[in-house]
């Protein structure tokens, strides 16, 4: 009975001891790969580069055109003849409508008649003035008469004139809905007119640039009809006042227009050209990281026997294109790591790799 006692805690004493053996090996495999330094971490880099930025005031407007009415009449009569195309391009003086003036042509034949007859009368009490045959107030008289004729025929004549509706301006005519033998009244609108080259682009910036602005300053403009195009033009007027209910101040500037790409209405996105900025540092956006406490980035330094990561603060700027505005923490030529610094720690061991995107990030080197 107590060998069979003594076998069985010399048996569970080889199990336990096993198991406990086996779990202090693994326990020093642990221990030496937790000492053991990390492999070192594939990254993209960039350098900081000093740039030469042209910065801009940002803003929003609308293309207004230079002069743009809708054509209407200032007599009332008949549509006789349509003279334009929709869309057509007019010179100023060009004649786009014409209302029936037959009843006009026919008193203005009368009316040329009284004042044949009226010159006549004239003509005579002047020869018989000089006889004295008539007395100055019959003379007077018949000089009026003359007098009332001629405005009666040029009256008339201003009125058939007025029948000719001409383009005020050169420019492209609209769509209408004007038919032949429609009626219209003193005022009735006929079609829209709009002179498109130049344009205006009219947009307003915050009162705190107000300084930063002035006539025959560049601007750029874009918009969504041609987002591949860029349009440059010119600040041609600044509103003297500062709107009291948005505290903004409203500019006005003049585009080449030469396509005709431009319409008025369009939505405009404005840029206002400031001076050129020279030595200005910066970084692709990727290799900042942005946090609540602000934004970092990990340095790249070299050691000899190879290349370690250093976490440090900066303080960033403006963003462009891709690229960022470093304002502090960096000198220009300081390496960088631009994408697969997600898992990185500083002082790590890193491996530089600039031809394949690591993370899913697009390397900015």
């Amino acid at each position: 009975m107590i060998k069979r006692l003594i076998l069985v805690v010399l048996l569970l004493a080889v199990v336990f001891g096993g198991i406990f053996g086996w779990k202090y090996f693994i326990g020093q495999k642990m221990a030496a790969m937790m000492a053991a330094p990390p492999p070192p971490a594939t990254v993209a880099s960039a350098d900081v580069q000093s740039e030469d930025w042209t910065p801009w005031l940002a803003a929003v407007g609308s293309v207004v055109a230079t002069q743009g009415v809708l054509v209407t009449t200032e007599v009332a009569g008949k549509v006789q003849d349509i003279l334009f195309d929709y869309g057509q391009q007019v010179q100023a003086g060009d004649v786009i409508l014409q209302l029936d003036d037959s009843v006009d042509q026919a008193d203005l034949d009368g009316l040329i008649a009284q004042r044949t007859l009226a010159k006549l009368q004239f003509e005579r009490s002047r020869k018989l003035l000089k006889d004295r045959s008539v007395s100055q107030s019959e003379y007077d008289q018949t000089r009026a008469q003359l007098d009332i004729a001629e405005a009666g025929v040029a009256s008339r004549r201003a009125t058939i004139d007025k029948k000719k509706i001409r383009a005020p301006f050169a420019g492209q005519l609209g769509i209408s809905d004007i038919n032949l033998g429609e009626y219209l009244s003193p005022g009735a609108a006929i079609v829209s007119l709009q002179a498109l080259d130049p344009v205006y682009v009219d947009y307003t910036l915050p009162e705190r640039h107000f300084a930063q602005v002035g006539t025959g300053q560049k601007i750029l403009v874009n918009v969504q009809a041609f987002p591949d195009r860029t349009f440059e033009g010119e600040i041609t007027a600044i509103n003297p006042g500062v709107d009291p209910g948005t505290r903004s101040v409203r500019l006005r500037a003049t585009l080449a227009n030469p396509e005709q790409l431009l319409r008025h209405g369009m939505f405009a996105e404005v840029r206002t050209v400031l001076p050129l900025r020279k030595g200005i540092l910066t970084l692709p956006r990727t290799a900042v990281t942005y946090n609540p406490y602000g934004e970092s980035v990990f340095v790249i330094v070299d050691k000899g026997d190879g290349k370690i990561v250093e976490r440090r603060s900066i303080k960033t700027g403006e963003v462009r294109e891709g690229r960022v505005e470093i304002l502090d923490g960096l000198e220009a030529g300081e390496q960088v790591v631009s994408a697969g610094q997600v898992k990185l720690r500083n002082g790590q061991a890193v491996v530089i790799d600039n031809s394949v995107t690591l993370d899913g990030n697009i390397s900015g080197g």
